[in-house]
Order: structure tokens, then C-alpha cells, then sequence
């Protein structure tokens, strides 16, 4: 059977992919950061889920090691943990940015550098990496999201270059609206983290944290990610890379087309 190890399954993608997946006959081993999130897991019919914080490398080092234990081997690994910190880059004081790549970037790298040691052994492997479509084009207030993703982007395409003479798989997934919590937890990010009041662009933050439950144009359910995933778990060779939701084409393809200063007018409305 196979199986697949996936970070960050508190809510949202990472929760739903997994039971979408189980539903499938796929091994699944979902993690958590929280030990709450984990027992709710353990409650959903997943035996063996873990407590995994992807900022702490002896952790990491634990999972892989209970999986290659229990299985022999680690077929797909799916780095989806990660968050959002809002603000303009004005706004953002640097430790706020340091916080944000540790887990996106920093703590991802360290998934897949220590999940490709077992991938070499064993002669083969699927990585999953959850970039975004904000890896793609940025937008207002994104700052520190987006340069977490972008750093994502290239890490992935030179590790794609230098695994290609492997049966080592490595996959991004650019995806753009997706029904979670991912921008509830953004705002309260923004109201402890920023100094709004004394920002100049106060009324344009309070305007968003206003907005939050504004229908968002293009949005998908948690399930359009996860039958991304299960494409690529039954693929030979899956696709290095995989747009999610109308948005990420949109703007993908806007990027590709037009300059940047034509870019940016249309950008600027958007955010």
C-alpha cells in the first residue's frame, strides 16, 4: 500500500487531504503541531498521527523514523505546514519575517532535506511542496507570505535540476483560494503583530479585516487540493507543476503575458 506523510493537519488542506485520501486506501500520516490536533486526528481513524512541529529538526527526525519503522519505507511526503503573516513590508518588523520563514521555508527545507536521505536509500519518492499562487505574483500586504513562497519556487525548481538523474519526484502545488482558516488566522496575525494604528495604511487593514467574510472570487473546497494529491501519488511521473483554482491560471498566465508595470496597475487593484 501506499503511503504519504503530510505536515500541518490541524484544519483545513492538510486535514481534508488526508481523510480524502484514507478514503482512498492510502496509507496516510497526518501530523500536527498541536498535541489537541493530533488526538482529533487519532479520533478520525488515524492511528498513527504525530505530533510534528516542522521548525523542530529532532521531530522531524522522529516522524521519518516511526514511518520507515512501521513501513519500510516513505513513498510520498507532502510539505503542507505553513502560515500567513500580513502586513506591509513597511510594517513588518524583520523577527516577524524571520518567524514566517522558519516555518514556510526553513522548516520545509528541513522536511525535505532529511526525508530525501530515505528517498535515496530507497530508490525512489514522491515531495510534495504547497507553494501558492502568491509564489507566482504578489500582492499588497503579502510581503512576507509571498517571499516565503517565492523562496519555495526556487528551492523546489533547483531541486527538481538536481534530482532528475533519480526516481525522486518533486511537485509544487500553486494554489489560490481554498476554503480553510488560513485567512482567519492571517487577520489575527495582522490585529497582534501590527501596529495598525500608527500605520499608513490603517484604513486600508481595517478594510480587510472587515472584509473577512467577503465571498472570495475562484474559491475551491479543501477536496480540489487533495485530488491534486492523489494525481500525483498515482502518476509515474507526476508534473513538476500544478495550478489549483481559476485565480492561479488567471494570474499565472497574466504574468507571463504582460509587463511589469502593466502587471502591477492590475495587481494593486486586486490587493
Amino acid at each position: 500500500m501506499t503511503n504519504i506523510v503530510i505536515t500541518g493537519c490541524s484544519t483545513g488542506i492538510g486535514l481534508e487531504t488526508a481523510l480524502y485520501l484514507k478514503e482512498r486506501y492510502i496509507s496516510v500520516y497526518p501530523t500536527a503541531r498541536d498535541e489537541k490536533a493530533v488526538e482529533h486526528l487519532k479520533t478520525l481513524g488515524f492511528e498513527h498521527a504525530m505530533v510534528l512541529d516542522v521548525t523542530k529538526p529532532e521531530q522531524i527526525s522522529a516522524v521519518i523514523s516511526k514511518v520507515v519503522e512501521l513501513e519500510g519505507k516513505i513513498d510520498v511526503w507532502f510539505n503542507n505546514a505553513g502560515f500567513g503573516q500580513p502586513g506591509a513590508v513597511e510594517d513588518l518588523r524583520t523577527e516577524l519575517l524571520r518567524e514566517q520563514f522558519e516555518t514556510n521555508v526553513f522548516g520545509l527545507h528541513e522536511c525535505t532535506i532529511q526525508v530525501l536521505k530515505v528517498m535515496r536509500e530507497q530508490g525512489y519518492g514522491k515531495i510534495i511542496q504547497h507553494s501558492s499562487v502568491l509564489g507566482l505574483i504578489s500582492l499588497f500586504g503579502r510581503g512576507a507570505y509571498n517571499a516565503s513562497k517565492y523562496a519555495i519556487e526556487g528551492l523546489t525548481d533547483t531541486l527538481r535540476l538536481e534530482l532528475m538523474d533519480t526516481d525522486i519526484h518533486v511537485s509544487l502545488l500553486n494554489t489560490g483560494p481554498i476554503s480553510s482558516n488560513f485567512r482567519q488566522n492571517a487577520m489575527q496575525k495582522l490585529g497582534e503583530n501590527i501596529d495598525i494604528d500608527h500605520s499608513r495604511f490603517k484604513e486600508k487593514y481595517e478594510a480587510n479585516i472587515n472584509e473577512q467574510g467577503k465571498k472570495v472570487p475562484f474559491k475551491l473546497e479543501a477536496d480540489a487540493v487533495a485530488s491534486i494529491v492523489y494525481e500525483i501519488i498515482a502518476a509515474k511521473k507526476p508534473k513538476p507543476r500544478y495550478y489549483i483554482t481559476k485565480a492561479t491560471y488567471l494570474l499565472g498566465n497574466l504574468k507571463r503575458v504582460l509587463s511589469t508595470s502593466l502587471l502591477d496597475k492590475i495587481l494593486h487593484r486586486v490587493g
